[in-house]
């Protein structure tokens, strides 16, 4: 066995261990510890000492941002699944017979992101102990001291509750190498990362939910008030400094409208880059193909000061203008930085287009986003992009992973489906982390008949003649 393989293996021991006490856990036992985890986690100074961490060790993001995600994200989290029963029999059909039993997986491997080492061990592990697994978390190098800390808090949480300590684990040394024999150790892995994470995480040879690659682009029709929209760009783009893949990448706005457009984005600190300066921002924003880590979720004017681009005080985020998609504008792609791309578009159809040129390129089955009051163009817009959720009139990197404001389930993890190479294309929430038994009771019904089973098809499907009945 290599060291990696007997590193992990020790780490999946104490939580099979620590698993087995939980598995005779009841809902109540528990919905107490997870709730306590959110609870103690969710307090002001808690959450505002883990985010300023959070900022300190990667300078990525915002500390308000940050703080936000744990002292509001999570709550809300929290509010939403605790009404889901995660033990025993959780649902009984009487009418089709079906009695639904929940069942944990074991023990997940929770892959941790830079862009969000302080939440995201938090959500894995509320969600994964509700549904009495265990989790160990494999961090970013980058971030390993800020999700080594919340993991201890948790582990402080868990002793408190007279609970097994071990049910939250932490790679302490993080490498591709543990993160690769965690998830091919584990029962199931939870992927958010990296391309590449979740590739491996797919490719490790246990079930997996993973989340694609996000490239938000939102169309702003000619129906929609101009400063209200700019505003809602505005806090979704500059969220956490654009760390999260929700984040508004690319916007569409009708020719009518454009120019207007533009100036009530100035008017919330947009700064529209000249040409020269779009070859600057170029330049630096990425390297051997990839977004460079010296612009994600950084403040623009660390962004700035690298390009070589003076800003006027008051200054939020770029705004570059685009015409092209695909590898030679790379400006079409996901760019985690506060670098909003802005397309000019005449007709609908057009608009439709480019949101489906972008998303080909990068971003496809994650979601996209509108701004109007047709309710038309909304339902087309759903109905002709290969995104899994469509954001209306909502800033679109704050809505996408549920708020109050909508009613997606609220999450830290977003499916992109067959589109984005992901088993699923709806939020990872609560149902995603245990499995199932179903018990089916005999009905006694009698068999239905041809009218019953085809109903009005009938007279049209046995008026054809096939084989050897032609």
């Amino acid at each position: 066995m290599t060291e990696p393989a007997k590193q992990i293996a020790e780490l999946v021991a104490r939580a099979r261990h620590a698993q087995a006490v939980l598995n005779s856990y009841t809902q109540d036992q528990v919905d107490l510890i997870t709730g306590a985890i959110v609870y103690h986690l969710s307090q002001p100074k808690m959450a505002s000492h883990i985010a300023e961490m959070a900022f300190e060790e990667t300078g990525m993001g915002l500390v308000e941002s940050k703080r936000a995600k744990l002292a509001q994200k999570m709550p809300a989290i929290f509010h939403d699944i605790r009404k889901e029963p995660t033990v025993g029999v959780i649902d009984r059909d009487t009418a089709n017979g079906i009695t639904t039993i929940a069942k944990p997986y074991g023990v997940i491997a929770a892959l941790v992101p830079s862009t969000n080492c302080e939440a995201t061990p938090i959500f894995k592990a509320v969600l994964g102990i509700r549904a009495r697994n265990a989790v160990i978390c494999a961090p970013h190098p980058a971030s390993k001291k800020t999700t080594l800390y919340v993991v201890e808090v948790i582990r402080q949480v868990l002793r408190a509750m007279n609970a097994p300590e071990d049910l939250v684990l932490c790679i302490e040394t993080p490498s591709k190498a543990l993160a690769g024999e965690l998830m091919a150790q584990c029962d199931v892995s939870m992927a958010t990362g990296s391309g590449d994470m979740v590739h491996a995480a797919y490719s490790a040879g246990k079930p997996a939910y993973g989340v694609g690659v996000g490239n938000a682009a939102v169309i702003v029709d000619e129906t929609v008030d101009h400063a209200e929209t700019a505003e809602k760009i505005r806090i979704g783009k500059t969220g956490d400094n654009a760390s999260g893949c929700s984040a508004e990448n690319s916007i569409i706005v009708q020719s009518s409208i454009y120019d207007g457009f533009l100036t009530a984005l100035e008017a919330e600190g947009a700064h529209i880059a000249s040409d020269e300066e779009k070859a600057k921002l170029r330049a630096v924003l990425w390297e051997n193909g990839h977004v460079s880590r010296k612009v994600v979720a950084r403040p623009v004017e660390e962004i700035a000061a690298v390009a070589g681009i003076e800003l006027k005080p008051g200054t939020r985020f770029f705004v570059v203008e685009e015409t092209g998609t695909g590898a030679d504008h790379p400006f079409s792609g996901e760019k985690l930085s506060l670098v909003l791309t802005c397309y000019k578009y005449d007709n609908f159809d057009e608009a439709i287009g480019l949101v489906n040129a972008i998303t080909e390129y990068s971003g496809s089955g994650h979601s996209c986003g509108i701004h109007s009051n047709d309710a038309d163009r909304i339902l087309r817009l759903g109905l002709e992009t290969r995104t899994s959720r469509v954001i209306v009139r909502q800033p679109h990197g704050v809505a996408n992973s549920g708020s109050w404001a909508n009613g997606l389930a609220k999450t830290f993890s977003l499916g992109c489906g067959s589109w984005g190479g992901n088993s699923i294309s709806e939020n990872v929430t609560q149902k995603h982390y245990y499995n199932t038994t179903r018990i089916a009771e005999p009905l006694g019904h009698p068999v239905p008949d041809d009218q019953a089973i085809y109903g009005a098809l009938l007279d049209r499907i046995a008026a054809m003649r096939i084989g050897a009945e032609a």
